[in-house]
């Protein structure tokens, strides 16, 4: 992108849990910068402090670092365009604020609540069911447009409560280009007079939004296509404060839709069909509940942006695998698509998979280690650990698998199913493995020797391996379950495969 300091930013307010529509607004924000050698910044949008959570700000940065989407500007890395948190830029909104009052384009706005509700009562028609603070309606209501000079100034002594409001053109046409959706065109009959100012001084996401991606000297804004219906309100702000032609360019990203029906995916979606919908655990301070996280549930950090990324987006191929550099690589803004894309959990699970697959295990020892902890079940050895991992992990889709498939590595099965070996269970059989028994304290120990010495002693005494190799399965496993039944004695070792077997067979003389 040629001429063109690219500095885009993701403004998550501090409310609570990251959906994860917020992390992929975030990470084709954190694609399209690194893609163009720019600047990915992060700025808290805190300017609603009835809706302010405690430890929410900490919680959206550890998210983005879980991701690897990491800022090079925010409220904890350097930059020369802060503060990143809009609660600290309070008197930066106000002098805009002011500017646009005295230029005719914004006024002040006494209603009460009461006021409002009575508004939109007394209006209320067949044609008209939800009405406006509008060019409409606005000489109707007590502000500085209807009330005289002398009103205003008695307003202002008593320290009466007022709001800023923008003075919508009556009928204009708002033109922009979109650079996923085109030229698009509004008309500002169909805009109320937004607040752009509350009473508490506070702005608003509207003047707050513009004002903001100015002076960060923001290039292109990547946000939710719920925000099309306020283009008109934030294009003619940039109009009357800065210029059209210092306007970022505009990216509106497809929704994630539920998976069932029509509709923006939301969290109760995630709480009715059991899947997360959070990047991470998030448990909210007010009410103690917790929504479960992506993370929590298993998932790798590359499995969940990989998924995300073709939440809305390919290259253009059927490829699906994507580590972050080669997303960077290939990324651009022609490819993100228009519609809403479908959230798939098993999809979800199936990438996680993929990257279970594709990583050395290494890369998720330490996850799995704390799952098994969890469990009750310390490991004392992590290179046994290290081991059984990579004999399961092509029957794992997240972390958590690790420990269904992998536990009677560490501990023996207090639960055999004696059951399913008893129903062709025969004296023969019986005799193979005490002679199998007997000949494995002189082999060498590995799977390969074991599987060998097997199908010699079946051979010898007449009998097809195939009949022997669930009950060896269920005498070391204690199930129907697991990995190649030889690579799983060879790991157990000598003493604990023997010791199984023997056991089994105990159990199998007593029924």
């Amino acid at each position: 992108m040629e001429n063109i300091n690219v500095r885009v930013r993701f403004a998550p307010s501090p409310t609570g849990g990251l959906h994860l529509g917020g992390v992929r607004t975030a990470l084709f924000n954190y694609l399209f910068a690194k893609k163009n050698n720019g600047k990915f910044i992060v700025r808290i949008e805190d300017t609603d402090q009835t809706r302010f959570v405690a430890g929410a700000e900490a919680y959206l940065l550890n998210c983005l670092e879980w991701c690897g989407i990491v800022p090079d500007e925010s409220t904890i890395h350097s930059g020369n365009h802060g503060p990143y948190r809009q609660s600290e830029r309070k008197e930066l909104y106000q002098k805009y604020a002011q500017q646009l009052i005295d230029e005719g384009k914004a006024y002040l706005a006494f209603d009460t609540p009461e006021e409002l509700s009575e508004m939109r009562e007394k209006f209320k028609s067949a044609e008209n069911p939800s009405p406006q603070y509008n060019a409409a309606l606005r000489m109707q209501m007590r502000n500085s447009l209807s009330l005289s000079d002398a009103d205003i100034k008695q307003l202002l002594a008593d320290k009466t409560p007022y709001v800023v409001r923008i003075k919508m053109p009556e009928n204009e046409t708002v033109v922009f280009t979109d650079m996923i959706r085109g030229k698009l065109s509004f008309s500002t009959a169909l805009c109320d007079d937004k607040v752009l100012l509350k009473a508490d001084g506070m702005p608003t996401y509207h003047l707050a939004v513009v004002a903001d991606d100015y002076l960060m000297e923001i290039s292109h804004a990547f946000r939710g296509e719920e925000w099309l219906p306020s283009a008109p309100v934030h294009i003619l702000l940039w109009k009357y404060l800065f210029g059209l032609d210092k306007m970022p360019q505009w990216a509106h990203l497809p929704l994630i839709l539920k998976p069932d029906g029509n509709g923006k995916l939301s969290k109760r979606d995630g709480e009715r069909l059991g899947f997360p919908v959070f990047a991470m655990n998030w448990t909210d301070p007010a009410t103690q509940h917790t929504m479960d996280g992506f993370k929590e549930r298993g998932f790798l950090p590359q499995a969940f942006v990989n998924m995300l990324a073709m939440l809305g987006w390919n290259d253009g191929t059927d490829r699906e695998i994507f580590s972050m550099d080669e997303l960077i690589e290939a990324f651009s803004i022609e490819r993100i698509h228009k519609s809403g894309a479908k959230f798939d959990y098993e999809k979800a699970k199936w990438f996680n998979h993929q990257w279970i697959l594709r990583l050395p295990t290494d890369a998720y020892l330490t996850e799995v280690d704390e799952i098994f902890n969890k469990k009750g079940m310390p490991v004392r050895d992590i290179e046994k650990l290290k081991h059984a991992c990579q004999l399961v992990k092509d029957r794992c889709t997240s972390l958590h698998d690790f420990y269904d498939q992998a536990f009677f590595f560490f501990k023996t099965p207090t639960n055999i199913d004696t059951a399913s070996i008893k129903e062709k269970w025969t004296e023969h059989k019986r005799i193979f493995f005490e002679t199998f028994l007997d000949k494995l304290t002189t082999v060498e120990w590995s799977a390969t020797a074991m599987e060998a010495l097997f199908k010699t002693i079946a051979a010898d005494q007449n009998i097809k391996v195939g009949e022997l190799m669930l009950p060896l399965r269920i005498m070391l496993v204690g199930s129907k379950f697991g990995p190649g039944v030889f690579a799983i004695a060879e790991l157990l070792g000598k003493e604990e495969t023997t010791k199984r077997i023997q056991t089994t067979l105990q159990l199998l003389e007593v029924i």
